[in-house]
């Protein structure tokens, strides 16, 4: 591996004009191909095998046309105060808003409040309802602006008109000023860490490429593979955040080898075997953990992961190619200020601040260790009580109308009226199929927990029915939860006496059989993921221990960031700091997002750190001067490399959106533990309690691995030390 990384670092440097315009012809073919390409198609959001999409699926079969997940809107409307809104100007103005509502494009229907009984028992409070014949995504503006205008009439009467529902919901946003704030951020570090506006940028700009290339390539496959317009957002993400530190890695060995006194040439084609045989394990260990999401069986998790595994492996090619190709432009500007202006390349000194701190952790191991786990451990502790779920419009902030309209139906019909459950009775074959609808639908109103349900509407054949049921407590209350098993719960006994069957579905189910199908495949999804990523570290480190340590570190790592994440946005902790509004359940999808892309993450700062101590180990140091180099060479720029992470996941905290929020969060925080605690002082202590230990392995599995040579051991005997002894006398330019 190693032998042949350098020379595709060398030939890379050589080829400098070629490997440059071939990559810039790759970013200009797939951005005319994105140009070209279709817009990317509305996919919706599928969650195959659980009950809630059975039911959707049997509304699309048995209702045709009726477009289960067709766009609405429900419009609130508040009388002012003492009045009601049965009074006659504010009965006119509702109503002229319906018949103008129901006269746009693209509109199923509008169905007036005094029609489809949507008055609160107050009279203060109505809603009416408004359908698409199509999704969301496929509405045209001309029709949003109609209904829009319609609404702005209505608010002139001196109702309060507010507007929830799919056809004017804002759509989540990641990405624009979040990631220009990151790049800001990390070029800063980068600038601090190098001392070179050459070096700090090299980074930035071939990352920016990477992410170029892979968000093009997304968008020019959408319509082809059916990826859909938020597919490209984790990409974009990791994308940016990994490119920048894999090639700062190979920026900073290629520093190293100048320091040594390395020819250009050489310490390009070296940085390439050696940091660069870090950089493909490190990204192979994140396309694991991202390509593992189709474990989970949500497409649009699967696509999401696929799709963002492809932005690593161009963020590595480009690391491997063309970062040595650009060193070859500018050999002597990625230095430091320092270095250029006295013709002198400074090596790593004995006691910069990684050694100091390694030594540090030396002393006193057993402490460092049982600090950082208990710490770790005590954050993790709220994790006992995470609720998952798909937060909506409650956690939403109150300047936007779907919060408004949340609150005033909440006050006017109660809280369970925003998350309505949809049963559908599918009495195929039976012989009375209205009379078990009615007997289903008593059944379902005597429930425990129900407030009211709605009259049942049957589809063309006769066959099959649907009508809503109203909980009393709201949508992501766990009572809502236990409602939603206890009436499914009933089935069996249904069927027996009515020879029928009934099926839940509607947003609040669906949100629930997310989260338990999440839940059941998150320890699945963890075994295939951390398994194959200690069978690869098994073969990077060649040591039975040192990836189990990696593995266990990572657990303590991410279960403390989902804790942090439960104490601000599930309890309520700090949320005001971040400019969270209302707590709620946390994202179903959270626990995935952390642990597939933490644990890539995690497994980079591990191979790149750890790898230097077994480095330093094969080529001669004692197991504790090992470690002490590792961190005299890596330790600086790891912490860099974290930070950019951290800026980079940081930057989505400010988006309006509470789930963008809870990712930037839940990711900012697992990189801060997983770096700056597990690898940077959990790690060195464990290797000091282990020494010699640390890197045992049987000899029979010894003789089973293949050699992939990480550390570059066939390097140091195929390329011949420069003249000169580098710690004594640092090499001229």
């Amino acid at each position: 591996m190693a032998t042949f990384l350098y020379r595709l670092g060398r030939l890379a440097f050589r080829r400098r004009w070629f490997v440059t315009a071939l990559w810039v012809a790759v970013l200009a073919a797939v951005g005319f191909a994105a140009v070209r390409a279709p817009a990317a198609p509305d996919t919706g959001s599928s969650m195959p095998g659980i009950e809630s999409q059975r039911a959707f699926d049997l509304l699309g079969e048995r209702f045709p046309g009726s477009a289960a997940d067709g766009a609405n809107a429900r419009i609130v409307f508040v009388a002012p105060k003492g009045e009601k809104v049965t009074a006659g100007a504010n009965r006119a103005a509702v109503e002229r808003l319906v018949t103008e509502a129901a006269d746009g494009t693209q509109v199923a229907g509008a169905v007036s409040p005094f029609v489809a009984k949507g008055v609160s028992a107050d009279g203060t409070t109505a809603y009416a309802n408004v359908t698409f014949k199509v999704t969301a995504h496929d509405l045209t503006d001309a029709a949003k602006l109609h209904l829009e205008k319609a609404i702005d009439e209505a608010r002139h009467s001196g109702l309060t008109v507010e507007a929830g529902g799919t056809a004017l919901a804002t759509q989540p946003a990641a990405g624009g000023s979040a990631e220009a704030i990151g790049i800001a951020v990390a070029a800063l570090v980068l600038l601090l860490t190098f001392g070179s506006l050459a070096a700090a940028g090299l980074p930035l700009l071939t990352a920016v490429i990477g992410v170029g290339i892979g968000t093009a390539s997304i968008l020019a496959l959408a319509s082809t593979l059916g990826l859909s317009s938020t597919t490209g957002t984790l990409a974009s993400m990791l994308g940016l955040a990994v490119g920048i530190d894999y090639a700062m890695f190979v920026v900073s060995r290629f520093r190293e080898e100048r320091s040594r006194g390395q020819a250009p040439p050489e310490a390009a084609a070296l940085a390439a075997g050696t940091a660069g045989s870090a950089v493909v394990f490190a990204g192979l260990t994140v396309v694991i953990a991202l390509a593992g999401l189709s474990v989970v069986g949500i497409p649009m998790l699967t696509k999401m992961g696929l799709a963002a595994a492809g932005a690593v492996v161009v963020a590595v090619l480009i690391a491997l190619t063309l970062v040595p190709a650009l060193l070859g432009f500018w050999p002597n500007a990625v230095l430091s200020r320092k270095a250029r202006r006295t013709g002198r390349v400074e090596g790593s000194g004995e006691n910069n601040g990684g050694s100091r701190w390694a030594r540090f952790v030396l002393r006193r191991p057993l402490i460092v260790l049982l600090l950082g786990v208990l710490g770790l451990g005590a954050l993790a502790l709220p994790v006992r009580d995470l609720q998952l779920g798909m937060p909506g419009d409650e956690v939403k902030p109150t300047s936007s109308t779907e919060r408004r309209a949340y609150d005033d139906l909440a006050t006017g019909f109660g809280p369970g009226f925003n998350g309505p459950l949809t049963i559908v009775v599918d009495g195929k074959g039976a012989t009375d199929v209205k009379g078990a609808v009615t007997t289903i639908t008593e059944r379902i109103k005597d429930t425990e927990g129900v407030v009211s349900v709605s009259a049942a509407r049957f589809d063309p054949a006769g066959d099959t029915a649907v009508f809503s049921a109203v909980p009393a407590t709201g949508p992501s209350d766990e009572r809502t939860k236990e409602l939603v098993h206890s009436i499914r719960g009933d089935r069996a006994a249904v069927e027996a006496g009515t020879g029928t069957t009934f099926l839940v579905t509607g947003a609040t189910a669906v949100n629930i059989d997310v989260a338990q199908k999440v839940q059941d495949a998150l320890v699945p999804y963890l075994l295939v993921v951390v398994g194959l990523a200690v069978v690869l570290l098994l073969l990077v480190f060649r040591s039975v221990l040192v990836p189990l340590k990696a593995a266990l570190g990572f657990l303590l790592s991410v279960l403390a960031s989902l804790g942090a994440v439960v104490l601000v946005f599930q309890r309520g902790h700090g949320a005001s700091l971040l400019g969270v509004e209302s707590t709620g359940p946390i994202m179903s999808l959270m626990p995935i997002f952390l642990v597939g892309i933490v644990f890539g993450l995690a497994m980079d700062y591990e191979v790149f750190l750890v790898s230097r101590m077994r480095e330093a180990y094969v080529h001669g140091d004692r197991p504790e001067q090992a470690v002490v180099s590792g961190f005299r060479y890596s330790a600086r720029v790891v912490a860099a490399a974290a930070l950019i992470m951290m800026a980079v996941f940081s930057g989505f905290i400010g988006a309006a959106e509470s789930m963008i929020k809870m990712i930037g969060f839940g990711l900012a925080s697992a990189v801060l533990f997983d770096a700056f605690v597990v690898r940077m002082a959990i790690v060195p202590a464990v290797l000091a309690l282990l020494g010699r230990s640390a890197w045992w392995l049987p000899k029979g599995l010894d003789r089973l691995l293949p050699s992939v040579d990480v550390e570059g051991e066939a390097l140091s005997r195929a390329v011949p030390a420069p003249a000169g002894d580098s710690a004594a006398e640092p090499a001229r330019l």
